[in-house]
């Protein structure tokens, strides 16, 4: 995004999310604070732990160097546990530090782990501030990067990661809920869903937990596809989950998330398949991953031109 175009940002942010995970609490406890588990998961889509330490006990230390995809940056993030009580609360302050050793950003987060029947649901409650303009931009993401934080934990709990395709794109200037829409109106995503060349009939769209998609895919050659897809999570504008099925193939989960950052939205699309190999076939046979990217060109080109 162009630093000339970013729009004044606050320098205080406070945000409470809540996340299901199917693990019990002990396990999704280690998770958050033990330095082999937080390389797997901690950071937005596309970004990296190369170093981690942390000593989870009151006044211990906390510090991740996280690495960027491309020339999104990165660095490292300090910080010291303020409480720790297995396998309930872990709580913290950690801060990013400037060129000159000052700190540019603050954050306190609180993570409160409940038994839900087996299951864990986690609540965090984090407050940040920004002591320089520029650091604002990085505390407008919060919420979107523990929202993407909390999905890769969640399929590193599963395991999952060996067998899914994820996507990621930044609409510049356009909200979460157009982008939304442009997946939930039958009359925006008749325009552009598919890859190059590809057209779509559309049978049936009931989008509600429980409710069918059903359309055709024209294939430039003329080939046809039939899909089914049954929705399972609808959340205006955040999240969207769903079972994709077509003829021949085995149906595969789809979780696509819309985060808001600076006036636009971050889509991630995940789509977990049966097994890696089925995963890595559609990938050299059919194309998968070109033709994700592909689709979501369409999009950004059709959400560009729409008024």
């Amino acid at each position: 995004m162009d630093p000339a175009t970013m729009p004044d940002l606050p320098m205080e942010a406070q945000i409470t999310i809540t996340r299901l995970f199917d693990a019990p609490r002990e396990r999704v406890f280690a998770y958050l604070t033990e330095a082999e588990h937080l390389k797997e998961w901690w950071g937005p889509e596309g970004f990296t732990i190369s170093e981690a330490r942390s000593e989870p006990r009151p006044g211990g230390e906390f510090f991740l160097v996280m690495q960027g995809p491309d020339d999104m940056g990165g660095g490292p993030v300090q910080g010291e546990y303020v409480e720790v009580a297995p396998p309930e609360v872990v709580a913290m302050t950690s801060w990013v530090l400037g060129e000159d050793g000052e700190r540019i950003l603050e954050s306190h987060e609180r993570m409160t782990l409940t038994d839900v029947d087996g299951k864990t649901q986690l609540v965090l409650e984090a407050t940040g501030k920004a002591f320089q303009p520029f650091a604002a931009a990085m505390l407008s993401g919060m919420r979107a990067g523990w929202n993407q934080s909390f999905q890769i934990l969640d399929e590193v709990l599963r395991g999952v990661t060996d067998r899914q395709i994820v996507l990621t794109r930044m609409f510049e200037g356009v909200p979460a809920e157009r982008v939304f829409d442009a997946f939930t109106d039958e009359e925006h995503i008749g325009e552009w869903f598919g890859p190059d060349g590809f057209t779509l009939t559309i049978h049936e769209m009931d989008v509600r937990p429980g409710g069918h998609w059903r359309f055709v895919m024209h294939g430039p050659d003329g080939t046809d596809f039939d899909n089914h897809v049954i929705y399972e999570r609808v959340e205006r504008p955040e999240l969207l989950t769903y079972q994709h099925g077509g003829e021949g193939q085995d149906p595969f989960d789809v979780t696509v998330t819309f985060d808001e950052f600076m006036g636009s939205c971050v889509l991630t699309l995940r789509s977990v398949f049966v097994s890696a190999e089925e995963r890595d076939r559609l990938i050299a046979e059919v194309g998968a991953l070109e033709g994700g990217n592909q689709t979501l060109g369409r999009l950004a080109a059709y959400l560009q031109a729409a008024p």
